[in-house]
C-alpha cells in the first residue's frame, strides 16, 4: 500500500469538508432563519475534519502491520478518540456560552460526526481489503 493510494483515498473526506463549509458559508441566512448558528457548524466541521484526518493517518500507518487486530484496534481507537475530541469540544462550547447553547448547531455537528465517521470507516475498510489482497 503506497502513500499515494492512501492520500488519494483521503480525497473524499477533503471534498466533504470543502462542500459542507461552502454550504454553511453560502447559506448563512437560511440557517439563521432556522435558529442554527453557522459559526458552531463551521467550527464543529473544522474540528471533525481535523480529528478525522488524524485518525485516518494513524490508520494508514497501521496498514504496514502484519497483525490484523492492530488494524481493527486502530480503527476503533480512531473512532473513539474522535468521539472524545467532540465531547471535549462540546463541553468547552457549553462552558463558554452558558445558557445560550445553540442546540440545532450541536445536532448539526452530531450529523457531521456520523457523516465523517461513516465515510472514513468505509474508506478504511476498502484500504484494508486492498492491503490484504496485495
Amino acid at each position: 500500500m503506497t502513500n499515494n493510494s492512501v492520500s488519494r483515498s483521503f480525497r473524499p473526506l477533503i471534498l466533504i469538508f470543502v462542500v459542507v463549509t461552502a454550504l454553511f458559508l453560502t447559506n448563512r441566512a437560511w440557517f439563521s432563519q432556522r435558529d442554527v448558528n453557522v459559526d458552531v457548524l463551521i467550527i464543529g466541521n473544522l474540528i471533525l475534519f481535523a480529528a478525522t484526518a488524524v485518525s485516518f493517518f494513524l490508520f494508514s500507518r497501521s496498514l504496514g502491520s502484519k497483525n490484523p487486530q492492530a488494524i481493527v484496534r486502530t480503527v476503533y481507537g480512531g473512532v473513539f478518540s474522535k468521539m472524545m475530541i467532540c465531547l471535549v469540544a462540546v463541553f468547552i462550547y457549553i462552558s463558554i456560552v452558558g445558557k445560550e447553547v445553540n442546540k440545532a448547531g450541536i445536532f448539526g455537528c452530531m450529523f457531521l460526526y456520523l457523516l465523517y465517521t461513516t465515510i472514513e470507516v468505509v474508506i478504511l475498510m476498502k484500504l484494508s481489503k486492498q492491503k490484504k489482497n496485495v
